[in-house]
């Protein structure tokens, strides 16, 4: 592989992932570890499905990110096939970062032990170093309540480092990235500078559309719709690209909330959806989206893995 620059030999290089539950925050510490937008980000829990692979070039080191779906205890093909996803990031990892909501166990201590110290013996088994980046501190009113929180996770993880940090305002991250640059190996980087993801602009951009129907939809809806690119075709004479897809959904009642009276909700997903392809493929952007009934798909494992989601 060409580099446009000399790498030092005291260039490091190596892979890490990051892990947690739902909603603690990984896809917006990993967009604002890179300085740009590679996962999509909502409120909702369980948002990301794929493993999100992440690129960080900088002089000193390459640091490549994988950000995982939220571990959690639903059932479920669809919930299994994600927490396969997640627990496989850990097989060609150098480091875990494992984030969590620290607003969330700083409030309610006791869904520390709910959510997270299950996790504790698979961690300890992988033998990786372990770095917990205690996310949202910025929420915290009183910052006092974090003592608490930090010494209930050293008791929990004791071989752990603890990272008070905010994704979102954001603080603490330069401390977390310059200590995570010192536990790598020392080598090449793997993928050129200028590269930020692994993943395709065709994944890009389901991903975009998905993240709309996530902060349209209100209900539990969003976890049974899926996108799928159809077809893509790009007109150079127009400087435009023609995008067809289909979201699929579970139920004929789904594909009605998803389209909304007289349309008006596909079209208000497709317009922002529209905006942001976009300005990510630098073209014109023709955009058609059709809805699909697929009875019960997050229950079907063919389905599944053409979706990239499973073996």
């Amino acid at each position: 592989m060409e580099q446009d620059m000399k790498i030092s030999a005291d260039h490091k290089c190596g892979l890490v992932a990051l892990i947690g539950p739902p909603n603690a925050g990984k896809s917006t510490l990993l967009n604002e570890i890179l300085g740009q937008k590679i996962a999509i980000v909502t409120p909702k829990p369980q948002t990301t499905r794929n493993q999100i692979t992440g690129i960080l070039s900088e002089p000193d080191a390459q640091v490549v990110f994988f950000d995982t779906p939220g571990i959690h205890r639903r059932k479920g093909k669809l919930n299994r096939a994600l927490l396969q996803t997640a627990w496989q990031a850990l097989a060609s990892a150098q480091l875990i970062v494992l984030v969590l909501d620290g607003h969330l166990y700083a409030e309610k201590p006791n869904s520390l032990d709910r959510d997270v110290k299950s996790l504790s013996s698979s961690l300890q088994e992988s033998g990786l170093p372990l770095f917990i980046a205690v996310n949202k501190v910025d929420r915290l009113k009183d910052k006092k309540q974090l003592l608490p929180l930090l010494e209930q996770l050293s008791n929990v993880f004791p071989e752990a480092e603890l990272f008070p940090v905010s994704a979102l305002a954001p603080h603490g991250l330069d401390v977390l990235l310059k200590r995570i640059k010192t536990v790598l190996p020392f080598g090449p980087p793997m993928f050129p500078e200028d590269q930020a993801s692994t993943i395709s602009l065709r994944f890009m951009v389901s991903e975009i559309i998905r993240e709309k129907l996530f902060l349209s939809l209100q209900q539990e809806l969003p976890y049974g719709t899926a996108v799928e690119i159809e077809k893509w075709e790009e007109i150079p004479e127009r400087n435009q690209i023609q995008i067809h897809t289909l979201i699929y959904v579970a139920s004929k009642s789904h594909k009605g909330m998803v389209i909304g009276k007289s349309g008006a909700n596909l079209k208000s997903i497709g317009t922002q959806a529209r905006g942001e392809i976009s300005e990510l493929l630098e073209s014109k952007v023709h955009l058609e989206m059709w809805v699909k009934v697929r009875d019960n798909w997050t229950e079907d494992p063919g389905f599944l893995r053409m979706l990239g989601l499973g073996e």
